[in-house]
């Protein structure tokens, strides 16, 4: 194809006008894009073979403890019982997806280590291309930490290797752009930011800009919902700073209401909140609606985002009273733990209708459900633990602010010795 279009690409290229920018080829950085291209290779493959053998027998035993964990409580893939024989299978051959991972780890090292040359040729500076090499080591260190539940980031060195442009903060707008908004819209310090989405220009469609709304910005949403939520349960003293300093020392510490509970009460409002205002998808805090149209085409957000909506129509076609909305938060939040329930008095009634509970447990159950498999993702524990010592040091101030000045400074040591 390319011997018989070169001509024609030639002679448009000789009919170009002179105000035409010619291409520049610069040839002086190919020796700088193959250097860094044989010190990638040279680096990343023995460093991400060496890391992926260390947490390979981790990987082994922690995936083992998985399983067998979801098949003793009828969890996860062992819920179900015609997937109970494939679960089955997959505790047999879990060793061969071991050592699938670390054969995945060195064969991606190699594509990794070679796009140093292309950082050289963007950036024009072999320096940055040195730092992409050694970065992307240590993002893949703490990628398999997040992933295995191992400690939190990496000791590995993490440089820049990108310029930081003016023009990276504006990519973004926090608020509908002028072009939307139409004509002078009066704007604030102190407005609400919206979700994060690209600033139109004339040349773009309404269409393409929203399809591109990152599925960052929505889980990052959604963790601002759950420190909101979560203070206001401190300040109902709902949750107490010690239920978050027991869940900050281990994780597995059966607190499920700060495990999973704070999540699915927060996913259960911001619900209920779009059926309020009669949303045909999910409004979030900040006032955007997300539905078919604008979702991000995420692979992550189709396994959670149609089941919610799902839910979201089963709430609806109930048509619960506010004493049974009150009774579904409580089990949402608690988890099943029917004695913290009961002593929080929000106003629920437990329906007369066995049927019409059963049917308010099942929902609840669904959204804890979709929330636990939420919480098997890498990124959502470390997301999820900075929550939570942000609640706890909120809990440590309006703790000092109300005079508890022993039991704050008990809490504050806890935190620092959590950090350390």
């Amino acid at each position: 194809m390319c011997f018989h279009s070169y001509p024609a690409y030639l002679e448009e290229f000789r009919q170009c006008s002179d105000d035409r920018q010619p291409h520049s080829i610069r040839l002086l950085d190919v020796p700088s894009c193959i250097l860094v291209g044989v010190l990638g290779l040279a680096v990343d493959i023995p460093l991400y073979t060496v890391i992926a053998l260390i947490k390979s027998p981790y990987m082994l035993f922690k995936g083992w403890q998985r399983l067998l964990h979801d098949l003793i409580s009828r969890e996860g893939p062992f819920l179900e019982t015609l997937c109970v024989p494939i679960a089955g299978l997959a505790i047999l051959f879990w060793p061969l997806v071991v050592v699938g991972s670390v054969l995945l780890a060195v064969v991606s090292s190699i594509f990794v280590g070679l796009y140093g040359a292309v950082i050289v040729y963007q950036e024009k500076s072999f320096r940055r291309g040195v730092s992409y090499v050694v970065t992307m080591v240590a993002e893949f260190d703490e990628y398999t930490n997040d992933w295995l539940y191992l400690r939190e980031g990496t000791i590995l060195p993490k440089p820049s290797y990108r310029k930081r442009k003016a023009s990276d903060s504006a990519e973004f707008s926090v608020r509908p752009s002028a072009s939307v908004r139409g004509g002078d819209y009066p704007s604030t310090s102190s407005e609400a930011p919206a979700m994060l989405v690209p600033t139109l220009v004339p040349a773009r469609s309404v269409r393409e800009a929203i399809q591109e709304v990152k599925m960052v910005q929505i889980w990052a949403n959604m963790m601002k919902s759950c420190e909101m939520r979560g203070r206001d349960l401190l300040n109902l003293n709902v949750i107490t700073a010690v239920d978050l300093t027991e869940w900050l020392r281990t994780s597995d510490s059966g607190n499920e209401t700060i495990n999973l509970g704070i999540t699915s009460y927060s996913m259960l409002c911001n619900v209920l909140q779009s059926i309020k205002a009669g949303s045909a998808g999910l409004l979030l805090d900040n006032g955007v609606e997300v539905d078919q149209q604008n979702r991000p085409q995420d692979l992550l957000l189709d396994w959670f985002f149609h089941p919610v909506l799902v839910l979201k129509d089963q709430i609806q076609a109930l048509k619960m009273t506010e004493q049974d909305l009150r009774f579904l938060e409580k089990l949402t939040l608690f988890v099943g733990n029917s004695a913290r329930a009961q002593a929080w008095d929000n106003g629920a009634e437990t329906p007369q209708d066995p049927v019409r509970t059963a049917q308010i447990q099942a929902i609840s159950r669904r959204m804890i459900g979709i929330v636990r498999s939420m919480s098997k993702f890498p990124t959502y524990r470390r997301r999820y633990r900075h929550v939570v010592k942000l609640l706890l040091a909120y809990s440590v101030e309006r703790e000092g602010s109300i005079g508890s000045s022993v039991s704050g400074q008990s809490v504050s040591y806890e935190i620092t010795h959590l950090e350390v």
